[in-house]
């Protein structure tokens, strides 16, 4: 085994840790996945300072070094590999606005909830606004190029990310971007990282960019009798405009959500639709009526709203279904995506999975993107159950792809859906990727194992 002394002397106390109870919670991110290692120690690195020392001693000696923000991830992109190196970037929070040039400065280990509550002092708002948002780390964030509930009209992490500072595989410390908000010097080596799910550097550093704190909202919420009405009237609200939200749950999910948090839904729909505009109160009038005869015209009941407390329980009805759905089992958790006019048929492909492989397949999603979050139940203490299962986590993957989608549209590859890359990127853009990869990590150190 490597001896780690020199590393645990080289930075302050505590900040090693190598006892096996303590470094167990590293092990893990939210997808819980059994294949996980056993780390040699954990770096809870409290600056960026530390994290190069870290990154130069695992180069050193040639161990795999796994980065971690929250753990919050649900692509096992965290989860450790036996005799690697965990750098840890929890203690890493400090967040900082600069209203006069409308960024925030965040560390890694910074919560988004922390942004958001950051920026909203100041009248500024942070959208990306992963279902997660009070315990998923900026860094993990980026790492990903998280989305979320807000993301059809405001875009995803990458639109907000003005500068990183990366540590690199040798240590090396290097600053992309600035408070700038236009800047095309150079190659786009920011956009690089963003999404690289820690296998290219280790952020230590974050300029989000922010806009004027989000306007009254009125909400929507129209019940259908099927998943597939709810999707048609996806694809015809996205035809003429832009909502701010629009999202889907599928009767498992409403139900398993009742059965975890009593709200009042529907649990006879067969699909909701949750949907909100933020235009200015003429704009909002003309879309909540657009959307709301666009769900008529699939036959649904529609609630509209312009109480923002009422607006606000359905989006944690929403938000509630990944914990809600914890409980009726073991999950293996997708995040397939396609064309937002192609919705219907991904989730009809998906349907008949669940039917084929006689598995459980609740269904949640961000529908005005197109990205879905097929959340396939089953029971881990039964072999011929979690076979099934896999069978089918596959060929939802496959699905996808065949509908020009894609296997991952804000969680990442992760470990978890690594052998199914090649059957999106094809060869050529597979080998394009690991010429990247092998430019900046020669020696393959950075979470190995992960997304490629």
């Amino acid at each position: 085994m490597t001896n780690i002394d020199d590393l645990v002397a080289s930075l302050p106390e505590g900040v090693v840790v190598t006892e096996p109870d303590a470094m167990e919670k590293y092990r893990f991110d939210w997808s819980r996945d059994q294949s996980a290692g056993t780390p040699l120690a954990v770096v809870r690195a409290e600056d960026a300072g530390q994290v190069q020392t870290a990154v130069r001693w695992a180069a050193e000696h040639g161990i795999g070094i796994v980065p971690r923000g929250a753990g919050s991830g649900l692509s096992g992109g965290s989860s450790a590999v036996d005799g690697c190196l965990v750098v840890s970037l929890e203690r890493m929070r400090a967040v900082q606005i600069d209203p006069a040039s409308q960024v925030a400065v965040a560390e890694p280990g910074a919560f988004n909830a922390d942004v958001k509550r950051a920026a909203a002092e100041h009248d500024l708002w942070y959208p990306p606004d992963p279902s997660s948002f009070e315990i998923c780390s900026i860094g993990g964030n980026v790492a990903t190029n998280a989305g979320g509930l807000c993301c059809v009209k405001y875009g995803v992490t990458t639109d907000y990310v003005l500068g990183l500072d990366v540590v690199l595989a040798d240590g090396t410390l290097v600053e992309l971007g600035g408070k700038r908000i236009k800047d095309v010097a150079g190659l786009p080596l920011l956009k690089l990282f963003v999404g690289s799910e820690g296998t290219l550097g280790i952020v230590t550093r974050v300029i989000l960019r922010l806009v004027p704190r989000q306007g009254a909202r009125s909400t929507l919420v129209a019940s259908f009798a099927t998943v597939r009405q709810a999707a048609d009237a996806v694809v015809a609200i996205r035809a003429v405009l832009r909502p701010s939200m629009l999202e889907l749950m599928d009767r498992a999910t409403v139900n398993a959500v009742e059965d975890y948090k009593p709200m009042g839904l529907d649990r006879t729909a067969g699909a909701l639709l949750i949907a909100q505009s933020d235009a200015p109160a003429a704009a909002r009038s003309a879309e909540m009526a657009a959307m709301e005869s666009a769900c008529a015209g699939q036959g649904a009941e529609v609630f509209v709203t312009d109480d923002p407390d009422e607006g606000e329980l359905f989006v944690q009805a929403r938000r509630s279904g990944f914990p809600a759905l914890e409980r009726r089992g073991s999950l293996l958790l997708e995040d397939v995506g396609a064309p937002v006019p192609l919705l219907p048929d991904l989730l009809d492909a998906i349907a008949e999975i669940a039917e084929r492989h006689g598995v459980e397949i609740p269904v949640v999603a961000h529908a005005g993107d197109g990205n879905t979050h097929p959340n396939i139940v089953y029971d881990a203490t039964d072999p011929d159950s979690e076979r099934r299962a896999r069978l089918a986590f596959d060929h939802v993957m496959s699905a996808a792809i065949a509908l020009g989608g894609t296997i991952t549209g804000e969680h990442g590859v992760g470990r978890a859906k690594r052998a199914a890359l090649p059957e999106q990127l094809g060869p050529d853009v597979m080998a394009l990727n690991r010429r990247v990869k092998d430019a900046l990590d020669p020696q393959g150190i950075l979470n190995p194992g992960a997304a490629l």
